[in-house]
């Protein structure tokens, strides 16, 4: 999934405080000084679209600690015991999630990526479907499942997503976001869901 806007929108601000074993540290509700780390490239990948790279955060260590502790926090002591991840940016992320988190990870792919016996479940775009998949064997069921990806957008693909760990029996604690495009709604096809984003556009 990519990340990309339409130029202009508001940023959010307010801190918020966390605690984290016995240290209480303070950061913004979407962690929006973050974006100073973000490469926007304007006109890609057609005119009057702005791409949101993250490679630039990325590369940037204090940065990329600070998404994973945060993700991290918000899920910490929730039992979660597998973290899913959405193919493709969403690979980047998870396992360093699950490794801090002390649980397992299974990647959601698209079709005919996995090479065992696949769930799969078909969801609808603004023109046509798309498909994603996972091992049948991924989660167990009432496993406590923490989804996470690089962008929350239009919901769809995050919703097939949480779709595929209950038709395996398993329980959605979460669907963690490193972005999220607010101007498009996607927590409206999440509604009743633990959503949570650090950076919001």
């Amino acid at each position: 999934m990519s990340w990309q806007q339409l130029r202009g929108s508001p940023d959010a601000a307010g801190p918020r405080s966390y605690c984290l074993r016995s240290v209480r540290i303070e950061i913004l509700p979407t962690m929006n000084h973050l974006k100073t780390l973000i490469r926007e490239v304007p006109d890609f990948p057609k005119p009057g679209i702005n791409f949101y790279d993250i490679t630039t955060l990325l590369k940037d260590a204090g940065g990329l600690k600070e998404v994973i502790d945060a993700l991290c926090s918000h899920y910490s002591g929730k039992g979660i015991q597998t973290v899913a991840g959405i193919e493709a940016r969403g690979f980047i992320f998870a396992p360093a999630v699950a490794y801090a988190l002390k649980a397992g990870f299974v990647p959601i792919r698209k079709p005919k990526k996995l090479p065992s016996v696949t769930e799969r479940v078909e969801y609808a775009l603004e023109y046509g479907t798309d498909v994603v998949e996972i091992h049948r064997d991924a989660v167990e069921p009432g496993d406590k499942v923490l989804i996470v990806d690089d962008v929350l957008a239009t919901g769809g693909t995050a919703a097939a997503a949480a779709k595929l760990i209950e038709k395996l029996g398993g329980k959605v604690a979460g669907l963690g976001f490193v972005i999220e495009l607010d101007f498009l709604k996607g927590r409206e096809k999440l509604a009743g869901r633990d959503v949570f984003s650090l950076i919001e556009y």
